[in-house]
């Protein structure tokens, strides 16, 4: 019993130090914590400590999505800061994403580069703490499972790293526990060039120390740091190759270009090839429901809700708890409407998405959907027009999985209980209608300007209020390895039967037949396919505008500088929503490129250097 009272205190201790203030760069731990020499004795307390940091640094990306906004195809109308302990929760890091754009954003992300660093430094009392048990252990049973310990921290500052560099460019490195900010006040930036090993070699140590699979859930496994590297890699090679001149300390190389890209493929591979990882239920598209109804939804639909939690195909995920856990996800909140838990549509499908979901007959597109409001006599008849139902017919999987246009249904959840199906009929919201004979309620969601809401994401059953889901947050999915190694391979030597064979089988859950010969012809045309795939794989996800800003195609996706015209988005009812890249000069692009060091850092540490176009 003492021995037990004691752990109490113990634990109690570390969630006092893992939960202490947040109120400045390094999200510090107290000073009166408990010392090394109370703690950090027994392999239970190293757990508690990475448990601890795996709950801070989960909050850096469970609302990556936000982050599509500033690609094409999703709206973001708010942010969610969901209680009291919106640090707890998750809202603060992402805090100022209201109306996040696919312009003008890059001095929005104050916050999330602050608590990075608050997240860096929580892993970096793991490592330093598990480290000097390692050194006193001498049984070596024990001692592999404490440098596995060091091994998932150093995975996680990795991962956050990548994301600052990503949006940052060059930032400070730190790989020591700081306490006060004192110690790096006067701390310049670190080139990326520096930092890019540094990644390497943790994620070498991770893989080489990690078990091949998890022995428990929401815990890492080699095929996270493997995958994770190679994603490294990828960037780094991006960067290389396509040049990232708003970041004036950089200097491409062409060397860098194939041994980035090289490395990339043979991490992917090895996630590929040897941990007998598959994609959710083997990647078979499952059956999908008529036009209309909502009975039976493709698998892809099931990848993310709860039922797919633990699942081969997530290889790097943040897992959360359900109701009453105070660990909660709110993703039905921000994707779904009224009638669903009286959610509140935070972000939306763009009215472009629909003409991205190819036709499962051709394999390719179908003709553009004409925006037409249904008072248009004929509307809701007319040949591809966007508000008759039939024009959808006959489209990847993935669209019935992830969209909902008109006359689609869902169900309608309230109190925690199931309220029937509701259809989805724009700007017709809680009206009573008829369909086919049947009386329904119609969707009530006030929070889309587009014509479209998600399905991904939206639980179909009851029993948890809009912010009590349990789903675990993919950060790097099996289908994203695969499509990561084809664009890796293709780099190095053009279409290769394996990553076309990778691409068919993410084409295969939509229901797709293979690519066409002419999607793979040359290194061209297959990243064109590639490019296509990830737009429709990952929607929603958060990789959009990574993946447009490591490439340099902003201008290619929107518009060239100074164009009278920019680009003119609508509804399905051809009503115009929004006008982006109309008459901007340079900077305006190059603030989406790379975004500003926070001004209240550099007040505080006159070392940080300002990226080039916020000067």
């Amino acid at each position: 019993m003492k021995q037990f009272i004691s752990n109490i205190i113990l634990f109690i201790g570390v969630l006092f130090i893992l939960s202490s203030c947040r109120d400045d760069l390094l999200n510090q731990p107290s000073r009166n914590e408990l010392p090394a020499s109370a703690f950090w004795k027994t392999t239970n307390d190293a757990e508690y400590a990475l448990n601890g940091a795996i709950g801070d640094i989960r909050y850096l990306f469970n609302r990556d999505y936000y982050l599509d906004g500033t690609g094409e195809y999703l709206y973001v109308r708010g942010n969610t800061l969901s209680s009291n302990r919106a640090d707890l929760q998750g809202g603060v890091a992402f805090r100022g994403f209201y109306d996040l754009r696919p312009i003008g954003y890059g001095a929005q992300f104050d916050n999330m580069y602050r608590y990075c660093y608050g997240g860096i430094n929580r892993a970096n009392y793991v490592i330093e703490g598990v480290e000097r048990m390692v050194e006193a252990e001498e049984n070596p049973t024990i001692k592999a499972n404490l440098e596995s310990i060091i091994g998932e921290a150093k995975l996680l500052r990795s991962l956050v790293y990548l994301k600052l560099i990503s949006m940052w460019g060059d930032v400070p490195y730190i790989d020591q526990r700081i306490y006060a900010n004192a110690e790096v006040e006067h701390i310049a930036r670190t080139p990326i060039a520096e930092i890019v090993p540094e990644l390497i070699a943790d994620l070498t140590y991770a893989y080489e120390k990690l078990p091949a699979k998890a022995t428990t859930g929401g815990r890492l496994a080699k095929p996270a740091a493997l995958a994770l590297r190679g994603k490294v890699q990828l960037y780094w090679a991006s960067w290389n190759r396509f040049g990232w001149p708003e970041l004036d300390t950089f200097k491409p190389s062409s060397e860098e270009v194939d041994k980035a890209y090289r490395a990339a493929v043979t991490d992917f591979e090895n996630v590929i090839d040897n941990f007998g990882l598959t994609l959710y239920r083997n990647g078979e598209p499952g059956e999908c429901d008529e036009l209309g109804n909502a009975e039976k939804l493709p698998n892809y639909y099931y990848l993310f809700t709860p039922l797919a939690n633990g699942d081969p195909e997530f290889v790097l995920t943040f897992n959360f708890g359900g109701p009453g856990s105070g660990q909660s996800e709110e993703l039905m909140r921000d994707f779904a409407g009224r009638s669903i838990e009286y959610s509140q549509v935070w972000v939306c499908p763009r009215f472009e998405i629909a003409n991205r979901y190819q036709s499962i007959v051709t394999g390719d597109f179908c003709d553009p959907l004409i925006p037409i409001s249904p008072s248009v006599p004929g509307a809701r008849t007319m040949k591809n027009s966007a508000v008759n139902p039939q024009s959808y017919a006959d489209r990847d999987y993935r669209m019935k999985a992830s969209v909902l246009w008109d006359y689609e249904k869902c169900i309608g959840l309230s109190a925690l209980k199931e309220t029937g199906w509701v259809p989805y009929i724009y700007k017709t919201w809680g009206q009573p209608v008829t369909i086919d004979g049947v009386n329904y309620t119609s969707y009530e969601t006030d929070g889309t300007n587009t014509g479209y809401v998600f399905r991904k994401f939206v639980r179909n059953y009851g029993g948890a209020a809009r912010s009590e889901g349990d789903f675990n947050w993919p950060v790097i999915r099996l289908a994203d390895v695969y499509l990561m190694y084809a664009e890796a391979s293709n780099a190095v030597g053009g279409p290769q039967s394996k990553a076309i064979e990778m691409v068919n089988r993410v084409r295969h859950r939509g229901n797709l037949p293979p690519l066409a010969g002419d999607k793979t012809a040359n290194a061209d045309a297959f990243f064109s396919a590639i490019e296509q795939e990830r737009i429709i794989e990952l929607f929603g996800e958060g990789q959009r505008g990574f993946d447009l800003r490591r490439w340099r195609a902003i201008e290619r996706v929107w518009a060239p500088m100074e164009d009278p015209e920019g680009v003119r988005l609508y509804d399905t009812w051809g009503n115009q929503t929004s006008q982006y890249f109309q008459n901007q000069s340079n900077v305006a692009y190059e603030q989406c490129y790379i975004f500003r060091i926070p001004p209240s850092e550099r007040d505080r540490n006159p070392n940080l250097t300002q990226n080039k176009p916020f000067r």
